[in-house]
């Protein structure tokens, strides 16, 4: 199949992380859970604790959901832009490795979504 092209597409992104005043952009996303089709997106402070973030923006985002309630925090798995991830808690999300635009992913193991349909 051919494509016709209209020219160079040459745009500023607005997008860039001086566009936030301060924050990055991070995404989110809760594996075999697709009640949430897509990750989430959320301009957050990079110097934001871990553990303020697992405790002030997670449940914000997914608490709605009922298997939330029953994570065990111990066992959840994480990947942080494609690579295995073990949070420090205390440490800020830019010392955790957190840059802007990353993608965090995490698994909750024995939680498969409602009724174990993945959603």
């Amino acid at each position: 199949m051919s494509v016709a092209s209209i020219g160079k597409y040459e745009f500023e992104p607005l997008d860039k992380v001086e566009n936030f005043h301060g924050n990055q952009l991070t995404y989110l996303n809760w594996e075999q859970h697709l009640l949430f089709c897509a990750p989430v997106c959320l301009p957050l402070p990079p110097e934001m604790p871990f553990g303020a973030f697992m405790k002030e923006v997670l449940p914000g985002v997914y608490s709605k959901h009922p298997d939330f309630k029953e994570i065990n925090w111990d066992e959840v798995t994480w990947t942080l832009d494609g690579d295995d991830f073990t949070p420090n808690m205390a440490a800020s999300l830019a010392d955790n490795g957190f840059g802007h635009k990353s993608l965090l992913r995490f698994w909750t193991p024995g939680l498969d979504g409602i009724e174990g349909s993945h959603s």
